[in-house]
């Protein structure tokens, strides 16, 4: 095995910028200290006393020795050197953009703004929100609907999702669905897939061969404009779909968007697409932001998380998560979706894109890219090649004369160019806000047959090229509210993306202790590469031989990660947690089928799951049975035998999270996984909680089948405020022929791959260098110090906590698992108060809430991480029975029931500092109730918001003064 970390400090010639030391919290005095009050001696007698010894790892892992921090740039330089950034103009829902460098620098690379919890603590959260209600604002004005949502997957994903509303919508009574032919073939793929296990019928042809006379479909689908750059009058198709009672569903570009008339203006009821055009890199294919918009009458049916305008407990305006009530963590498995991880960091981006440039700055720039696609058109007509007639946007098919498709390869392979090729020998050729006069003179002279000279640009274009007809010409305003015409200045722009920062609580603030969500370092080291040119600027489809860095970073990380969880191969496309779930269950749901057992179709799911685990399992074509858990909190093993007898015959797979949803690593693992293989079935592992098992157990040698890893949680990709995420799944091997496989590349997936489950075909690769470099900078010994200290930093704060709470579940020798519940239940009958309370205290004490009510109701879920000080738990510990106290000053009646510290949180700099003060405790107690915060106070910058009043008046746009002033009541 190789050296181990810590040994290497003792020589005098190694490199002194070892990672392990700077990522773990505690030293190792600290750690000793810890133990101590654990009453251990050791790191390796917490693991004994944890952990079941029939389940940990007798040996150390095969990982490579782990290198310092410059060794690791260096070493991930020379991977990123094997691609070659040639010029894409392949299109397909991704394109060349211009990233203004002060959104480049002061959100994609500001941990203020990536180390961000997704907002369900809205009164911290208020500059993000604000950041998120501008996108939805953005996007339902451009797509002429009232309601939209704050970020989807991908554009593929996000058809698939709308196919899925109209599908419920029509109470799923029809069962045909028609996708254009016209549409990317990635987003066809996804529909497809997403249908299946639904029962949906997919039909893909030609638009001129739909029989809506039938009235058999429920939905059709259309790009706007077309894969291949067509511009069509939809106008006539929606008319007829809506006198059938069918939806219509347009995926279309939103610059395209700027200059066509609005999909809701010719009749879409929904309409997604991809903002990636808006400031954020092609990444080899992600992450990106989605969007989707819809009618009012989809209000209860749209997917993810909708931004939305309510008022707090001073009356004045505030923002929320509006209606989360129809999300998948309350439904389960009446859910529509599995949604949980949205693309939030993305979102932000490409709505400050829109405020920045405003929107004469958006039409500016894409009368630009229309202007030199028309000059293009001319130029390769003027060469004797013929060009599909009709309008066009950015989008050319070319279908050459005289001039062989080898040479042209030949051609573009010399000017380092990308364009698309169809089957047919057609050229496509899509240009973006990016594309320079000497270029488009290149892309001509490709062209050149027996002339010897290209056509001068200037001479190609015309002022007539900026007007489309009526029919398809946009005919309403869009980005009208004053946002988006205040900060078209770069001081400005500055300044405004530092107040909202200022609203929010983020790692740089304090630790965000959520339970299940695991907010680690996101190391400055492991996101450096996310910005180089050779990881950013790569297409998804570019050709194998140009993404040489790519394919070893995706084959290393596969190997080491395989290697932790013990599987035989892994899947990186899916691009977030529940997409794995799905992802999982599809392989699982495939093998089962491909052995002449589509039978099995019942998923056994303990009542403490994931909310996204029953709604992933529907998702698949699975039909959820519930397993009881005992009064410890582990699964009912008699249960668990009952179901697995009773649906033995249609048993395709078990739903487990390890350690449990309760922070107890159970001890009868072994005997669940065999239980469910002795009748058939396979087990799904949920890795949400697999930072507890690094380096000391696997999933696959407990028994697992399938497992997915949160990478935005164990491997260090930051949460980004809500998203970015990847979801990745490990397999065994009799389900690697299954992985995901994609229409588009011919090296991704097994040989019987499902359909993808994600856009781009390794979902988000240019966020993979971060856990690449997290796992090469810890190495063997690194990874298990993590699991080590995340097991004991959980286990100290318990310890400190117990006696001021209940610490509700707890395994052999009482101890937990990386995190653990707290019981505060009972102090709403001593104190009148509830498990919000606390999260609104702990908001004046500069903390985020632990994980609130999950998975027990009115109980909070707390997980350290092993990137967190001592003097950091320390810190959160003194709060919670700081506010105890508080709790006990009520139960005594020292402390007012109704008017007290922790029914009035959070309490703001204006309440504190106004004139009128008439609680009958002080201003500081509000305000300054722990010492640390004289040094630094994080203040709410709203009170407490009314979230029954948001959703009673839904406002999910960014509202003039009046409309402002009439949604919340003043």
């Amino acid at each position: 095995m190789t050296k181990a970390v810590h040994e290497s400090a003792t020589d005098p010639l190694r490199m002194t910028d070892e990672f392990m030391d700077r990522h773990l919290g505690p030293d190792a005095a600290e750690r000793e200290s810890m133990l101590q009050t654990l009453g251990l001696g050791s790191l390796e007698e917490l693991v004994d006393s944890t952990i079941p010894a029939s389940i940990r790892l007798a040996r150390n892992l095969e990982l490579p020795e782990a290198l310092t921090e410059s060794e690791a740039l260096d070493e991930i330089r020379k991977i990123a050197a094997q691609n070659e950034v040639f010029r894409s103009f392949i299109g397909m829902g991704y394109h060349g953009t211009l990233t203004p460098g002060v959104i480049q620098r002061n959100v994609l690379e500001n941990p203020g703004w990536y180390t961000q919890y997704t907002p369900y603590q809205a009164e911290i959260s208020q500059g993000r929100l604000e950041a998120l209600l501008n996108f939805q604002t953005l996007v339902s004005d451009l797509c002429g609907l009232p309601l939209a949502n704050s970020s989807l997957l991908d554009e593929g994903t996000a058809a698939a999702e709308a196919m899925a509303m109209a599908f419920a919508q029509g109470r799923r009574k029809r069962t045909r669905f028609f996708v254009s032919a016209d549409c990317h073939p990635q987003t066809i793929a996804v529909i497809e897939g997403r249908a299946e296990p639904m029962g949906i019928d997919v039909e893909v042809g030609a638009l001129d061969g739909l029989d809506l006379d039938s009235e058999d479909y429920f939905g059709v689908v259309v790009q706007y404009p077309t894969s291949d750059g067509q511009i069509i009058d939809y106008a006539p198709l929606a008319r007829r779909a809506h006198e059938h009672g069918t939806t219509v569903i347009a995926a279309a570009d939103p610059l395209a968007l700027t200059l066509l008339k609005a999909p809701g203006g010719w009749g879409a009821d929904i309409v997604v697409g991809s903002t990636q055009r808006f400031g954020v890199p092609m990444g080899f294919g992600g992450p990106h932001a989605a969007f989707m918009a819809a009618r009012e009458e989809y209000k209860r049916l749209i997917p993810g998380r909708i931004i939305g305008v309510s008022r707090d407990s001073a009356g004045k305006p505030a923002l929320r998560l509006a209606m989360q009530t129809r999300e998948q963590h309350i439904r389960r498995d009446k859910a529509t979706s599995n949604i949980c991880t949205a693309q939030v960091l993305l979102a932000i981006m490409a709505g400050m894109y829109a405020v920045y440039h405003g929107p004469d700055g958006l039409k500016r720039i894409a009368r630009r890219v229309h202007r030199l696609t028309a000059a293009l058109r001319r130029g390769v007509l003027a060469l004797g090649h013929a060009v599909d007639a009709g309008a066009v946007f950015d989008t050319i098919r070319i279908r050459p004369v005289g001039l062989s498709v080898d040479e042209l390869h030949e051609r573009c392979s010399e000017a380092s160019i990308n364009l698309r090729w169809f089957e047919d020998g057609s050229i496509g050729i899509s240009l973006d806000e990016s594309t320079t006069v000497n270029e488009m003179q290149t892309v001509l002279s490709l062209f050149l047959v027996a002339q010897t000279a290209t056509p001068a640009l200037d001479e190609l274009h015309s002022d007539d090229d900026e007007r489309f007809e009526e029919a398809i010409s946009r005919d309403t305003e869009f980005c009208t509210h004053e946002v988006f015409h205040l900060y078209h200045s770069e001081h400005e722009m500055l300044r405004y993306l530092y107040r909202l920062q200022a609203r929010d609580l983020s790692l740089v603030n304090s630790m965000i202790p959520l339970g299940s969500c695991t907010m680690k370092l996101n190391a400055s080291t492991q996101m450096t590469p996310i910005t180089w040119p050779e990881f950013s600027q790569i297409h998804p489809f570019a050709p194998a031989s140009q993404r040489e860095g790519y394919r070893e970073l995706i084959d290393r990380l596969e190997t080491v990660l395989a290697e932790i969880t013990g599987f035989a191969a892994v899947s990186l496309q899916p691009n977030a947690g529940a997409q794995g779930e799905y992802a999982g269950l599809m392989v699982i749901r495939a093998f089962h089928r491909d052995h002449d057992e589509a039978r099995r179709d019942v998923c056994l799911i303990p009542v403490s799951a994931h909310g996204t685990n029953p709604a992933s399992a529907v998702m698949a074509g699975m039909k959820v049975v519930a397993v009881k858990c005992d009064d410890e909190g582990n699964i009912d093993i008699d249960n668990l035998r009952t179901q697995a007898d009773k649906h033995a015959d249609a048993l395709a797979a078990l739903m487990i999270t390890y350690p449990s949803t309760h922070g107890v690593f159970e001890e009868t693992v072994l005997e669940v996984c065999q239980i469910v293989h002795d009748h058939g079935g396979m087990v799904y592992m949920d890795g949400a909680n697999m930072n507890a098992q690094v380096a000391l157990t696997r999933p696959a040698d407990m028994g697992a089948d399938v497992c997915h890893l949160n990478l935005h949680k164990t491997f260090c990709i930051p949460h980004g405020g809500g998203g970015p995420g990847m979801g990745p799944i490990g397999v065994v091997e009799s389900l690697a022929p299954y992985l995901p496989g994609h229409p588009v590349v011919d090296d991704c997936g097994g040989e019987k791959a499902i359909h993808p489950v994600s856009a781009a075909p390794w979902g988000s690769p240019s966020i993979l260098p971060i856990s690449w470099l997290y796992i090469r900078m810890m190495g063997e010994e690194g990874l298990r110090r993590a699991t080590q200290v995340a097991i004991l930093n959980a286990n100290y704060m318990a310890q400190r906590l117990r006696g001021h709470y209940d610490v509700l579940y707890s395994g052999r020798d009482g101890r937990v698992a990386h995190e653990f519940i707290l019981d505060v239940r009972a102090f709403q009958a001593s104190a009148g108060v509830s498990v919000d309370d606390f999260a609104k205290r702990l908001m004046d004490f500069g903390f985020h809430a632990p994980t609130m009510s999950w998975p027990v109701a009115g109980t909070l879920m707390v997980e350290p991480t092993e990137s967190e000080s001592r003097a950091e738990l320390d810190r959160f510990c003194d709060a919670m029975i700081a506010i105890r106290e508080e709790v006990r000053a009520i139960e005594e009646g020292r402390l007012d029931r109704e008017d007290n510290p922790l029914r009035n949180a959070p309490h703001t700099l204006d309440s504190v500092s106004g004139q009128d003060w008439t609680h009958p405790y002080s201003r500081e107690q509000a305000a300054f109730p722990a010492p640390w915060l004289r040094e630094h106070k994080f203040f709410a910058t709203v009170g407490r918001v009314d979230n029954a009043f948001g959703d009673r008046n839904l406002v999910c746009t960014c509202p003039s003064v009046d409309e402002f002033s009439a949604s919340t009541g003043a």
